[in-house]
């Protein structure tokens, strides 16, 4: 809770005071070298030629520019020791001004030069660092409001410290190595963090230093807290608006000559605003910045010293509270430090931007899911009492049980665990979309439903329904769990309104006669048919053998660069679905003896690319144009994705199946063998919540087997993207000799943090003899401390074998009722196959 409320805060403050502090940043960046940039454009004012005469004495420099402005008072005077520098006068404010006319001055003649190039627009840049230029200067808005963007930025460095705190926090990698091959979101949040930790301690310091300006209770503590006073230097309880005598500094100059020993780089004189006492700052030489300097106080009618404060002998508090403007800029460290101060304030645009990115990303990502998420849930439709429950392990029956509340207009959809006796007793029709997971299981979010809900009749007496089962007939108990609640509505009293209607993966025709039935009950008969999303276009770039050698079928890792108007945003988890072809040799075959050279062109394409991409008959009969209508399209298959967005491609990790009359997968043989480098994949992305994590998941124990290290690797990719680390991962595979797939990669994640441990098996080697569901209960007390300190575990794998015996395994260490609510809560995800 508190790193949510903190990171609410942070975003807020972001996209408001961000764009103050940016223009801050940009200013007083601008700021840092002023001096130095009006004095290299203004050669004649602030610079003079080599001198041909000696400079005048300070009382003539002082009366020459007091008669150039027909006697007005000189205040203040700047000497400089360098004779090609001007030297800088003063005048009296005039009344209702808080500084009077500034102007450099000939030493060699007193003449006024008048101000540098470029003076008004550095007061204008200063005016907006400080108060953004608002009308009433520093006593208006303006000053409030650069003053709370100060303290916003203290607020932003110490809870994004926070907020980004690393793991392994002792690994200086996680905190200052920027990974340039992110990309998008990614990249803005590596840019984000990982600058950030480089320069906080700047900003740190230039917002301390910066309050000093925008609160006078800030300054008086900080005064009292470094200085043991509130009162500042040059602070006079008594002002008079009487002129000073005209008293020569003569006496007091040869006086400052002789404490110096003519040794400076500066002198500036404060000329005397009552009495006789003038104080002199004697700039030291080869100073770090402007306020490294002896103060000196005389009397000027006798140059007799009052008080000499010598920068040698200031406490550190009182070098910091006279020097805060150096402090602020950095100047105090050197060269250096104005140099970090002025590279630091550029970068503070790139905070607002990229937090501003980061904002929007995520507002777009609330969007898309909210419109997946929110139900047509409408009062006033058709039929207010419908509900329409679903369970979905990859999101394909909750696509289709959104897209039956859409038609029916007022129904209400739920997920199956959010219905009991109470929801039933309130409804008069429901209908169930529901997917079978696996050897008939239910999904993953389900299971506790199924287990406890379903152990008893329920009270359906006065229910109507109807429920679409979703499944994959190549497993026995296809569609099971779906006749299951059908059977348990019924066994409660329950009326079917029809059928079960049974769905193969993307049956059009099955899904066409749910949609008829549904128009019976009211849906709209003129809604579009449900139908799957488009397939985009992909080229297979690269296959490279995983596991030369290995006593297990070949496994490929596959990359798949998209082509124009391909869909190329997907999640670590997601599935990528192929539309395979069959092998050229067995169209050959089925064409060879027909008569028919499969050059023959139906509906624009050759007969032989028709039976490429579908479902080969026993034989061929009737004309081409017959046999294309008579064609069924082959179904797609699916993989999981082993990359993540960032790396520009689809990656996939594939192994040869082989049938038992000895041919190749449809699939695998297509990816693997069949088809060409460089030819076109039909290819479309499949979101799949089931298997996907969030921000939240922190903490990932990731389990998987043989090729199942591609949907792990997309989600251990996607950490390292995001500078996370500390996971675990468990692997099991053949031989270490011909199976270690992608070791170089797994051990680089291992050495930089990604994984904090990684246990690999090997089933073959007589040293090691385990499957991964073996290292579990041997490993039971890391696993429960993991799991207590909040990590999720992700499964993927085979479904024969190794995914059963690592949930029997969970269970035996976590127990069943952990489990159970860690796969509710989305801390237990699974992609077997």
């Amino acid at each position: 809770m508190t790193r949510r409320v903190l990171f609410q805060v942070h975003w807020f403050l972001g996209i408001t005071a961000g764009f103050v502090l940016a223009v801050m940043g940009v200013t007083g960046a601008t700021l840092s070298f002023e001096d130095a940039i009006m004095r290299a454009i203004s050669p004649g004012i602030v610079t003079l030629p080599p001198p041909g005469a000696r400079p005048l004495s300070p009382d003539a420099v002082i009366a020459r520019a007091s008669a150039a402005r027909d006697g007005a008072q000189v205040v203040r005077l700047t000497i400089q020791a360098d004779p090609t520098r001007a030297w800088q006068v003063q005048f009296k404010a005039p009344p209702g001004k808080r500084r009077g006319e500034s102007s450099y001055v000939d030493p060699r003649d007193g003449r006024l030069l008048g101000q540098a190039n470029g003076a008004g627009f550095f007061r204008t840049v200063e005016d907006i660092h400080r108060w953004l230029a608002l009308p009433d200067g520093s006593k208006g808005w303006g000053r409030q409001i650069t003053g709370f963007s100060t303290l916003a930025l203290i607020f932003f460095a110490l809870t994004g410290l926070y907020l980004r705190w690393p793991r392994r926090a002792l690994d200086w990698r996680a905190w200052l190595v920027l990974d340039w091959r992110k990309s998008g979101r990614n990249l803005y949040r590596e840019l984000h963090v990982i600058i950030g930790s480089w320069i906080v301690i700047a900003y740190l310091l230039s917002a301390f230093t910066g309050l000093w300006w925008s609160y006078e209770w800030y300054r008086q503590g900080a005064m009292v807290v470094l200085t043991g006073s509130a009162q500042r230097e040059g602070e006079s309880s008594q002002r008079s608006d009487e002129e000073p005598p005209k008293v020569p500094l003569a006496k007091a100059w040869t006086t400052l000559q002789r404490e110096t020993g003519g040794r400076y780089e500066s002198v500036s004189i404060s000329l005397p605003e009552h009495g006789t006492k003038a104080s002199f700052r004697v700039l030291l030489p080869d100073a770090r910045h402007d306020r490294m300097t002896d103060n000196i106080d005389m009397d000027v009618t006798d140059g007799r010293v009052l008080k000499i404060d010598r920068y040698a002998d200031r406490s550190v508090g009182k070098v910091i509270a006279t020097s805060m403007l150096e402090v602020h800029r950095g100047a105090i460290f050197g060269m250096a430090g104005r140099i970090a101060i002025l590279i630091t304030s550029l970068t503070m645009p790139l905070f607002t931007i990229t937090g501003l990115l980061l904002y929007l990303a995520r507002r777009r990502r609330k969007r898309a899911l909210a419109r997946v998420e929110a139900g047509p849930s409408a009062p006033g439709g058709h039929d207010s009492g419908m509900i329409v429950a679903y369970a979905s392990q990859t999101g394909g029956a909750e696509r289709l049980a959104r897209q039956t509340a859409a038609v029916l207009g007022g129904a209400q959809v739920l997920p199956l665990s959010a219905v009991d006796g109470e929801v039933l007793a309130g409804t008069r029709r429901a209908l169930f979309v529901v997917s079978t997971y696996g050897e008939g299981e239910p999904p993953d979010r389900a299971r506790r439903f199924a287990r406890e809900t379903m152990a008893s009749a329920p009270s359906a007496a006065e229910l109507d329904y109807a429920v679409l089962a979703l499944g994959d007939r190549e497993y026995p108990q296809f569609c099971a769990f779906g006749h299951e609640v059908d059977k348990w509505l019924h066994s409660g009293g329950g009326r079917r309104l029809f059928d079960t209607i049974e769905v193969d993966g993307e049956d059009v025709d099955a899904e066409r006669q749910w949609q008829q039935q549904l128009t019976a009950l009211g849906a709209d008969p003129m809604a579009a048919d449900f139908a799957p999303a488009q397939y985009g276009r992909w080229r297979l770039q690269e296959r490279r053998l995983l596991n030369p050698g290995s006593l297990g079928g070949p496994a490929f890792l596959l990359a798949l660069s998209p082509l124009d108007g391909a869909v190329t945003d997907w999640q670590a988890g997601d599935i990528a679905e192929i539309r395979p072809a069959n092998d050229p040799a067995a169209v050959a075959a089925l064409l060879d003896g027909t008569g028919l050279t499969g050059n023959e062109v139906v509906d624009g394409r050759p007969l032989a690319a028709h039976l490429a991409r579908s479902v080969l008959p026993e034989r061929l009969d009737g004309a081409p144009a017959e046999i294309v209508a008579g064609l069924r399209a082959l179904p797609h298959r699916e993989y999981s994705i082993a990359s993540i967005p960032a790396d520009g491609r689809i990656e996939l990790i594939v192994r040869q199946v082989r049938r038992d009359d000895g041919t190749l997968g449809l699939g695998s043989g297509w990816l693997t063998e069949h088809a060409p480098l460089g030819v076109e994949v039909a290819l479309r992305l499949h979101a799949n919540p089931g298997f996907r994590t969030t921000e939240a998941h922190n903490r990932l124990i990731l389990i998987g087997n043989g090729t199942g290290l591609a949907g792990l690797r997309g989600h251990l990719r996607q950490a390292a993207k995001a500078g996370s680390s500390g996971h675990w991962l468990l692997l099991g595979e053949r031989s270490r000799a011909h199976d270690a797939f992608l070791n170089a990669e797994l051990e680089s994640w291992l050495a930089d943090g990604v994984l904090a441990r990684l246990d690999r098996t090997w089933s073959r080697d007589a040293d090691c003899g385990r499957y991964v569901q073996d290292v579990i209960p041997q490993a039971a007390g890391f696993l429960r401390e993991q799991v207590d300190a909040g990590a999720t575990i992700l499964v993927c794998g085979s479904l024969l074998g190794m995914a059963p015996a690592v949930d029997a395994a969970l269970r035996e260490v976590l127990g069943d009722a952990l489990l159970e609510e860690m796969a509710e809560t989305g801390r237990y995800l699974r992609d077997i196959y």
